[in-house]
This record gives structure tokens, sequence and C-alpha cells, in this order.
């Protein structure tokens, strides 16, 4: 089925504080990955999914970002939404939904998670749903928070971070009503700041009050945030697109 959502944002923006040790002087989307930039595979799957404008959520050192996948890549229309100073994820997407005005997939620019757009796209009525998150099922982890939800996927908490046996944790994939934050400043009542958190400052603190949904997907995922699952991502994400 073909997305009626073809825009994707990405947030590129990180610096890869805790990949100093092997990755320096880039963005951490720029990290190598086999020879190519982490954010080829990005591109390599959103083309397959059939999105067909991406926007680039950068800041530190994007000169390097746009020279490298400039205004057009794999056929996908690129546009830059520049952040001059930190802007939290929260800030970032909403500097950049301002031009927009349409609905849109965002994802985070150090992972990888191999949702099915179309499916996540099609397990919703986008009239009522503020936003959709990816969630990811994982093993044996202390890495990450875990999110709760009811039997109709309506997310009812996020769980801080602590060890536990198994989880769905937030994969980094979202669908994302344009009306979101326009919502939170006016039914809500809530004046946003130019600096904050999309996870922390709008899930967290509204869970409740928003329409949140969860599309669960036991689909191939990493994290390329920390050394070791850098180094695990050097063969896997190459096999990935290897296959037929």
């Amino acid at each position: 089925m073909a997305l009626s959502t073809t825009t994707a944002l990405v947030l590129a923006g990180g610096f890869g504080t805790r990949l100093q040790s092997v990755v320096k002087d880039v963005p951490k989307p720029m990290a190598e990955i086999s020879g190519k930039p982490f954010l080829y595979y990005l591109f390599l799957y959103l083309k397959k999914c059939g999105i067909k404008k991406v926007v680039l959520l950068v800041g530190f050192k994007h000169e390097i970002i746009e020279s490298y996948f400039k205004n057009n890549y794999e056929g996908i229309e690129v546009e830059y939404s520049i952040e001059h100073e930190p802007l939290g994820t929260g800030g970032a997407i909403l500097q950049a939904m301002k031009q927009l005005n349409e609905n849109c997939f965002l994802l985070n620019g150090d992972t990888f998670f191999d949702v099915d757009l179309s499916a996540m796209e099609s397990s919703f009525e986008a009239a009522k749903t503020d936003v959709v998150l990816a969630l990811s099922l994982q093993q044996n982890f202390d890495r990450y928070g875990t999110v709760r939800f009811n039997e109709e996927n309506l997310i009812s908490e996020f769980q801080e971070k602590k060890f536990v046996q198994e989880g769905w944790i937030n994969g980094g994939v979202y669908w994302i009503n344009k009306n979101l934050f326009s919502k939170i400043e006016t039914t809500l009542n809530t004046k946003l700041p130019t600096k904050f958190s999309l996870e922390k400052e709008v899930f967290e603190a509204f869970t409740t009050s928003l329409h949140l949904k969860a599309f669960k997907q036991e689909k191939y995922f990493i994290d390329i945030g920390i050394p070791d699952d850098y180094a695990r991502a050097q063969n896997e994400l190459p096999q990935l697109f290897s296959q037929p």
C-alpha cells in the first residue's frame, strides 16, 4: 500500500559524545558504517518505504551533511532545518514542522529500526491520533526506558530506565500529526519553550492528554550511540541491504 504521508524528518544534529573514541569531527549520523555514513542507510530505507521528501534537522557541523546529501539524494528531495543553537529534540522538530504544515514521519539519526511504515500508517486513524510510536521488543537491557500501553495500543506510561528481562522500548520512529504542537498550545493551554525535549516535555508530560498510539514491530533494530553497537553495525547494516 502506498504511503499517504511521504515526508520524513530525521534528527541529525547529534554530537556523538559517547562515540568520541571511534568517531571524531563529524555529526553522529555521519559516522561511517562500512565506508558509508549512517545516514546513507536511513536514506536507502526511506526510499524503499516510499518517502519522497526528507528534512534533515541539523546543527553541529551541518555543512558536512549538506555537502554529502545536497538537495536530492537517491531520488529523494532533501531539505534542511538548521539549529543555530541547540534546541533539544522538541525544539528542533517544532522549528522544522513550522515550515511543513503536513503530517510526517520522524526518525532518530542514530538508530535504525526496520519498521514497515505502510503498516504503521494504516494501524491508526490519522484524524484522532497525535503521535504513533514504533516500539521494539528488547531483552535483558537497562539502557532504555520501557513503554506501557493498553489492549487498544494506546500508550499509558513511559517508565524510567532500569534492568528488565523483556520489554517494549521507544524505537525512535514516529508518525506525527501536523497539529501536535498547536494542540498542546491551544487545547492543552501550554506554551512550549524554544528549547525542549520531545520525549520528556511532550510524550511523558502529556501521556494521558494526547492520543499516543503504540505500533509494535519485532524487526531489526540498532542504536549506534555506543562503541559496541557501532562496531556491530559495520557488518549488520550492509548485510541488511544486500539481501534480496
